[in-house]
């Protein structure tokens, strides 16, 4: 769940759009994919393509088990023969690789140090030889970071120390609490610019103040960059008014001088901005905001003057979310990109004319409510896709107009495992909506066999399931169960209206697009009505938790990090107050009228109708779905004598960032719903 938003009534049109082949594979059979296999699936992230195009830097990171750690590295792929070479050995927390302007260099961020002075800093390394050497010694770490476009010296951001560390560690900690989630220990610190010479040295603050620049909580885009204007005097980046996670909406564009340290607004608006980076002649700026500046609205990518002004919006046409947004080589236009239907898309738009889309055949560029798209100096892209039965992979494409060539096989052991089918399905959905979503079906479904269904539903709200390869997807279609990922009102693959139809609905619109989708699917003929399972986490959890307290279909139910009390959602999640975006008139639990409008919105206020067996998981340290909601769920349903089990994750963080609890939920998953399904 990022925001939370939205609800109905009921009626539904339905129309099929896509025929299954139910027949058999003839080929041999295969292995199927299993848990186990969670173990050996590899990430591929960050491609970087060098200045002179002949390589593309990319982060390679591998689960190892036995440690409980995810293993990064960062390798150099070769473009014109796939060779990789690894680059760092040993490194912890490699991320972020950036090519120095002339290529000799490559920056990246990496752990330095141990136990509580263990930090991320920047580490630069020479390609023509020899080992990498750290750049800073920055007290809280370092966030991210832009080299100048001399290459003489990095822009980084920055945590700022707290004034009071001796006291602290005294025992006297106490702090006062803002805009915050339930979990915070500490009050949040201003985030700053700093600049240091590349050959490392001390450290020049560049801005100070109570304001900040915004961090990231995954799930959600990374932080908004440092961006330098080619002559290396300004700095663009986003301001936010307070370093409180709740205050977030208040990003503005801000440039910065870099000998004055002056400040200036750009679009002089106060809200909902972010990804500033300016054109590669300095005129102009791009940056992201979301259509009408209303956040129930699609993310469009803006260009102004580099001098001031609004702009134009450059996305509107194409009306989808967007999450990417590079400038290419001649400035005449940007590389964008969002979901798009049930596919990732990457777009050519130019400042003056109609976009393109790219042509990425059945390559889906990988998406996290960011997509991470290279550019390089002659026009080439570079992007980590999969395929619907292929894990991801480094892609690289001549131009946009050429044709993606696979330049890795990390995964080609997962590739080789027998997967079912996956499809795009659309239905014709209630109150207009033409809807979509994807089904997997077991490897080797027989012509009239009737096979359990499984909801998988993705979160967000403002998501998508798309074509792409989901490891939790085909591992449910191994167990012999269809597996359906619906889209509903609420994501972002079918434009703005589709999107913002989920303001002051959170539940009822969206379930309803949801079993007609599933009463769509059934009269495929394939799937047994009397096993159908729904699962999801976080929105996903939301979805799951609303469905069982208004259908009585369901044989098992598998409710994570659910989002039940919108109430709860409002007082303790990290986004907090930014829940009023979502209700009508900008409604808070607490203000006239309000209380009625969340309570009727939270599914824990029909949980009392429940029948379904329903497995609860959350993080106990979950910022984003505080755990109040699921032990609130897992109350109601004992109360009303419903078969529930409730495992609580002991960690932080959305979902267990590790490789041993995230193989756990997924084998509880899989061991809930089994025997329920037979």
């Amino acid at each position: 769940m990022t925001v939370t938003r939205r609800f109905r009534s009921l009626a539904a049109c339905l129309l099929l759009s896509v025929a299954f082949p139910l027949g058999a594979a003839d080929a041999p059979a295969r292995k199927r994919i299993s848990i186990d296999d969670l173990e050996k699936l590899v990430r591929v992230s960050s491609p970087r393509i060098s200045p002179d195009g002949k390589s593309i830097a990319v982060v390679v990171t591998r689960a190892d088990f036995a440690k409980n750690k995810w293993i990064p590295e960062l390798d150099l792929v070769d473009v014109a023969t796939g060779a990789l070479r690894p680059l760092t050995h040993d490194r912890k927390g490699v991320s972020h690789p950036r090519w120095s302007p002339s290529g000799d260099r490559l920056a990246f961020l990496a752990v330095d140090g141990a136990g509580k002075d263990a930090q991320t800093q920047i580490f630069v390394l020479p390609m023509a030889g020899g080992e990498a050497q750290r750049v800073t010694n920055a007290p809280s770490g370092v966030q991210h970071f832009a080299w100048r476009p001399d290459g003489k010296a990095f822009a980084f951001a920055a945590e700022d120390e707290r004034p009071n560390k001796a006291e602290i560690e005294k025992g006297n900690d106490l702090f006062e609490v803002g805009s915050d989630s339930l979990y915070v220990s500490e009050a949040p610190m201003p985030v700053h610019i700093w600049l240091v010479p590349a050959e490392g040295g001390e450290a020049k603050r560049l801005t100070s103040g109570a304001w900040s620049l915004p961090e990231a909580l995954p799930p959600s885009p990374p932080s908004s960059p440092l961006s330098w204007s080619p002559d290396g005097k300004s700095i663009a980046f986003v301001r936010v008014e307070t370093p409180h996670s709740g205050d977030s909406d208040a990003a503005t564009v801000r440039v910065l001088d870099v000998e004055t340290g002056a400040i200036r607004a750009v679009t002089g608006k106060p809200q909902f901005e972010g990804f500033p980076v300016f054109s590669p002649d300095g005129t102009k700026l791009s940056y992201w905001c979301p259509r009408d500046r209303d956040p129930n609205n699609v993310n469009d990518v803006y260009v102004t003057p580099a001098a001031g002004g609004e702009g134009t919006n450059l996305t509107k046409r194409i009306d989808r979310c967007f999450y990417a947004s590079v400038w290419t080589p001649d400035g005449k236009a940007l590389i964008v990109g969002g979901n798009d239907g049930t596919r990732t898309s990457i777009w050519r738009a130019p400042l003056d004319g109609p976009a393109t889309r790219l042509d990425l055949g059945d390559v889906i560029p990988a998406w996290s409510f960011f997509v991470d798209v290279s550019v390089g100096a002659d026009g080439a892209i570079a992007f980590v896709g999969s395929q619907p039965n292929r894990p991801g992979e480094l892609w690289w494409m001549a131009s946009a107009s050429s044709a993606p060539k696979r330049l890795t096989d990390l995964n080609a052991e997962i590739a080789g495992r027998d997967f079912g089918k996956v499809e795009a399905f659309t239905w014709k959905g209630p109150d207009g909506f033409e809807e979509d979503g994807v089904v997997v079906l077991p490897p080797g479904l027989a012509p009239g066999a009737k096979v359990p269904l499984v909801l998988f539903i993705h979160g967000g709200p403002q998501a998508a399931s798309t074509v792409a390869f989901s490891s939790a997807a085909h591992l449910f279609a191994a167990q012999g169960w269809a597996v359906f990922s619906p889209n509903y009102r609420g994501s972002d693959n079918r434009g703005n209206a589709y999107q913002r139809a989920i303001f002051n609905d959170a539940g009822d619109g969206p379930g309803r697009d949801v079993l007609a989708g599933v009463d769509a699917l059934v009269k495929k003929g394939f799937v047994d009505p009397s096993r159908i399972a729904v699962s999801g986490w976080s929105y996903g959890g939301y979805m799951t938790s609303w469905l069982i307290g208004h259908d009585t279909r369901w044989k098992a139910a598998v409710a994570g990090a659910p989002v039940t009390d919108l109430a709860d959602q409002y007082a303790f999640s990290d986004g907090n107050i930014q829940m009023r975006y979502g209700l009508k008139g900008n409604a808070t639990p607490f203000s006239p009228g309000g209380d009625a409008l969340y309570r009727a919105q939270s599914p824990i206020t029909y949980a009392t109708r429940a029948k379904t067996p329903t497995l609860i998981l959350a993080d106990t340290g979950d910022f984003r779905v505080p755990y109040t909601q699921a032990f609130k769920l897992f109350r109601a349903l004992k109360e009303a004598g419903v078969e529930t089990s409730f495992v609580a994750i002991p960690v932080g963080g959305h979902f267990p960032g590790d490789p041993v609890r995230s193989r756990e939920v997924f084998r509880r998953w899989v061991d809930w719903l089994a025997p329920r399904l037979k």
